[in-house]
């Protein structure tokens, strides 16, 4: 009978039992320790360039510790990054990506200061959206406040064409069958309104593709406007539309709180 060889000597992808909590595939340890994004790690690692205790990674799926190994691109060894937490006012018309192979103009736009090239965001708001949203190098951080389990509301303000009656609100709530999906709003509330458009605020705990979008054209309503005012306590206020700013500590601390960090 042939015997297995160690696992330690596998490199097939998937995760050893042992120390599992401590490691990671290298590209996933580039992207944790803040250096860049996994699939710009992945190409560093497909272009020779990076190096795990002195040997050349010579696969994507090749495993480290990332307390122990020594890791580095380009011969230079790559610590972790202090932890950086912006929020950025959108504007309407640009896509939330670092690069767009349609040449339209991105978020990462307004990120005018070169050492934020390294900066991820958080979700994605499309492009004919605007308002909040989080850039980070905590991908630790930014996983848990993706996670639907976390129940962290994301509140939007929503103008829409035609008067918006409360049993279309209390549909919103109860859930709109879509595209083969059952979606709903945590709440949905009046803000103002005239004959021709009326102002709603929805807030949304899960996060589907363009979800807002979705319920209200299966409601026979056209969004007019879609700007998210705030996740969690951590809210817009008067941020100038495509600036950015630092959160406070305070909101750093509400953040990794709420989401068991």
């Amino acid at each position: 009978m042939k015997q297995k060889r160690p696992t330690a000597a596998r490199d097939n992808g998937r995760r050893p039992a042992a120390d599992a909590g401590k490691r990671v595939t290298v590209a996933r340890a580039l992207s944790k320790l803040g250096y860049c994004s996994r699939t710009q790690a992945e190409k560093l690692v497909l272009e020779g360039r990076v190096s795990v205790s002195g040997r050349k990674a010579t696969s994507v799926s090749h495993w480290v510790d990332i307390d122990k190994d020594r890791i580095a691109v380009d011969g230079k060894p790559v610590h972790a990054e202090e932890k950086i937490y912006l929020m950025l006012n959108k504007p309407r018309g640009l896509v939330t990506t670092r690069h767009d192979p349609e040449g339209r103009p991105t978020v990462f736009d307004c990120l005018t200061e070169s050492d934020l090239s390294f900066l991820s965001p958080v979700g994605r708001l499309d492009k004919a959206s605007e308002g909040l949203l989080l850039f980070t190098n905590d991908t630790v951080l930014a996983q848990r406040l993706l996670n639907p389990e976390t129940h962290l509301g994301k509140v939007y303000h929503v103008q829409i064409a035609g008067q918006v009656g409360d049993g279309h609100l209390r549909h919103m709530v109860a859930g709109i069958e879509e595209g083969g999906e059952v979606l709903r709003a945590a709440r949905a509330v009046h803000l103002k309104g005239g004959d021709k458009n009326t102002w709603i605020e929805v807030e949304l705990e899960e996060g589907r593709n363009r979800q807002i979008r979705r319920m209200l054209d299966a409601l026979g309503f056209e969004v007019l406007r879609l700007l998210r005012v705030s996740i969690g306590t951590i809210a817009l206020g008067d941020l100038p539309k495509g600036a950015t700013r630092t959160l406070t500590a305070e909101e750093i601390t509400y953040l990794r709180q709420r989401t068991g960090l």
